[in-house]
């Protein structure tokens, strides 16, 4: 595979040029600004999985940052890396501080991820239109397992699950519009899957705070 062969694949993208998606590449600050934004909130004892979690949002800005402005293979991994990762960090978090699982427990639910991901993609990807967007399907699906999981004995944070998982459906619609509006919008609708994919990972991991903050004892 060439990493550096060059990917087009959003209604803002009309060239080669380091800056044909400014709006795809500026509101990647969002992850920036919610990082930078919740990091002060997690200080203290019992926040570092907190902190963990800020560092790679922050990070998922960086790299969605460089596949928006270098647009290859190799920038895509950039992207798609830390948003994995995140997605492994939380349901590890999620396993051990929501549901009370011990550490190795939470490893083998966190690991089975990718067998249940590898199951669930293929079927989302026969939903007419869903395209690519398939591959973050099976993600809100999981957050809603565990807020139905959770609705008895924490039913603060499966409540926050639950609106976690709607941002998350909804700034889907918006990167699933981004190809199909292109023709009406020529910026195109992905922009918006950042600000509010930014959002929904930034109150995610609030949801989670304030989880442990019941949990440490002041």
């Amino acid at each position: 595979m060439n990493w550096l062969a060059p990917v087009d694949a959003y209604c803002e993208r009309t060239g080669p040029d380091y800056w044909a998606e400014p709006l795809n590449a500026l509101t990647n600050l969002a992850f920036l600004i919610a990082a930078a934004v919740l990091w002060p909130r997690l200080r203290g004892p019992g926040m570092g999985t907190g902190r963990a979690l800020v560092a790679v949002l922050a990070v998922i800005g960086i790299g969605s940052w460089l596949f928006h402005t270098h647009a290859n293979r190799l920038a895509e991994l950039a992207d798609v890396l830390p948003i994995l990762g995140f997605i492994l960090l939380y349901l590890y978090a999620a396993s051990r501080d929501f549901l009370g699982a011990r550490p190795p427990v939470a490893a083998l639910l966190t690991a089975g991820f990718i067998p249940f991901a590898a199951a669930t993609v293929p079927v989302f990807a026969l939903v007419p239109g869903l395209g690519s967007s398939a591959a973050y399907a099976p993600v809100p699906v999981l957050i809603l397992a565990y807020a139905w999981l959770l609705r008895h004995r924490l039913p603060e944070t499966a409540r926050g699950l639950a609106l976690g998982a709607g941002l998350l459906v909804l700034s889907l619609g918006f990167r699933t519009l981004d190809q199909p509006l292109c023709a009406s919008l020529p910026a195109g609708t992905h922009f918006l899957w950042h600000v509010l994919n930014a959002a929904m990972l930034g109150w995610m991991i609030e949801v989670w705070r304030r989880a442990r903050l019941r949990q440490v004892p002041g």
